[in-house]
Formats: C-alpha cells, sequence, structure tokens
C-alpha cells in the first residue's frame, strides 16, 4: 500500500471525485492526505474525510493566503482538529517567492499554528519557499514534529531539518529532466527520512507533466526513488508506508 501524503482533492481541480478516488486505489494508493490552504478549502477537507474511507485530512492556512485571516479562524482551526481523521495542521508554512510579502505576519501566524499543533499533538505539514532559514528557525524553536512539503532546500538544510525531527515530502518534480538538487537530496539522504506525495493538482510527473496531477501517480514517484536509490519498488513502498504511518495517526 502507498500513501499521498500531500495533495489538494478540491472541487475546482476535479469533475469527478469518485473515479480520483477509484484511481488511487486502483494502483495501490490507500492512503490519502488532503491538505487544506484556506478557511473554503478546510471545510472541503472535513466533506472528503466525511464521504471517503482512505481520505485524511490536514487543516491548515496557507502562507499567501492570508488576507482576512485572524484570531476567529485560528480558533475555529483548533476546534476542527479533534477529528479522528484530521492527521495533521497543514498546508503552513513561509512563502518569500513575492516581492509584496508580509513576512511578519507569514511568520506570526506559522507559529500561531505550531502551537495550535502542539496542543493537539498533532505533526504538522510545512510549506516553505524561498525561505528556507526562516522556516528552520522557527521550526528548530518549536516542539512540533512533520514534514517538509515538496523539499526544495539543499542537501546540508535537509540534514539539518532531520535533525530536529522533520521528514521529506518527495514528489513528481524528482522525474523532470532538471530536477538534479532533489535528485542530489535523495541520493545522499536515508529512505527512512523520505515521504512521497503529489501535490494534486500541481506538478504531475513525467510522462504526464502539464496536466492535471492525482494520487494514482504515487507508483510513478516510488519508482523513481527506487531506481536512486538502487532498491525495488516494493522497498520503497515498505518503508515510506511505515513512516507515514509513524508520523500520521490513521485509522485502521
Amino acid at each position: 500500500m502507498f500513501i499521498d501524503t500531500h495533495c489538494h482533492l478540491y472541487d475546482e481541480y476535479y469533475s469527478d471525485m469518485d473515479m480520483v478516488i477509484q484511481n488511487a486505489v486502483k494502483n495501490n494508493v490507500k492512503r490519502v492526505i488532503v491538505n487544506g490552504c484556506d478557511m473554503k478549502s478546510n471545510k472541503e477537507v472535513l466533506e472528503l474525510i466525511k464521504k471517503y474511507d482512505i481520505v485524511y485530512g490536514a487543516l491548515g492556512f496557507y502562507p499567501t493566503e492570508l488576507d482576512g485571516i485572524s484570531d476567529e479562524e485560528l480558533k475555529w482551526l483548533d476546534d476542527n482538529l479533534d477529528n479522528s481523521k484530521i492527521v495533521a495542521v497543514g498546508e503552513i508554512g513561509l512563502d518569500y517567492h513575492y516581492d509584496e510579502t508580509d513576512r511578519e505576519k507569514q511568520q506570526y501566524f506559522f507559529r500561531k499554528q505550531l502551537e495550535i499543533a502542539k496542543k493537539h499533538n498533532l505533526p504538522v505539514i510545512v510549506h516553505s519557499r524561498d525561505s528556507i532559514q526562516d522556516t528552520y528557525n522557527i521550526l528548530k524553536d518549536s516542539s512540533v514534529k512533520g514534514v517538509l512539503h515538496c523539499y526544495s532546500g539543499s542537501l546540508e538544510m535537509a540534514r539539518e531539518f532531520i535533525k530536529i525531527g522533520y521528514f521529506l515530502g518527495v514528489g513528481g518534480i524528482i522525474t523532470f529532466k532538471n530536477a538534479k538538487n532533489i535528485i542530489n537530496v535523495i541520493n545522499n539522504i536515508e529512505l527512512e527520512y523520505i515521504l512521497l506525495e503529489t501535490d494534486s493538482p500541481y506538478l504531475a510527473p513525467e510522462p504526464y507533466r502539464g496536466r492535471t496531477n492525482e494520487p494514482a501517480y504515487i507508483p510513478i514517484i516510488a519508482s523513481k526513488i527506487a531506481a536512486l536509490k538502487g532498491v525495488s519498488i516494493s522497498e520503497v513502498e515498505r518503508i515510506t508506508t511505515g513512516t507515514a504511518r509513524g508520523i500520521f495517526d490513521f485509522l485502521k
């Protein structure tokens, strides 16, 4: 069994969600974590986890979706984390890609959500773009553990994140021709620190690059990692699934 530890299965991206779920199961992807980003998508996550047995959820506020977010929304987050199928706080973090970014605001809400995750004893799923050092500094000061989603930092930083209890989410980018950085990371860290993810509907792996991504493509990512590590795909499946089960409290 494979686990897609990070995707965004929202209605705006998929016309037939039943088919998306069926395709996942047919490809041995039998656990999927759908991440929220704002109030609308967080509420969709709560509906999806009720409808589909294989779907679990993470609730959180994405760093570039903080307009209008206040303590009231943080209270809503706090109030909705006791659901047994909510397995993490996410997608949260920092994103300095845009010039107009309010870095102080992002850091404030990142820290607040880390505090909420700690209160509920939940791991976090962290987004970090052009902000790797600040992300590390904030996480290092927190006792919360979790996953660096779609890891894009250096090998040296990967090792530092691992030291403070974080794992690396790896998706379709690893199949791209220009993916030298993440390939270097994968080649030089233990498989036990890697989690599989699609980030659907984004970043579909080759040969589907440019199309809508979906959890069914997880075995393609696993196959690429297996080739890089010189192990069987079943070994990647066994280890990454075991790691995900160790981080996230999936129902039986």
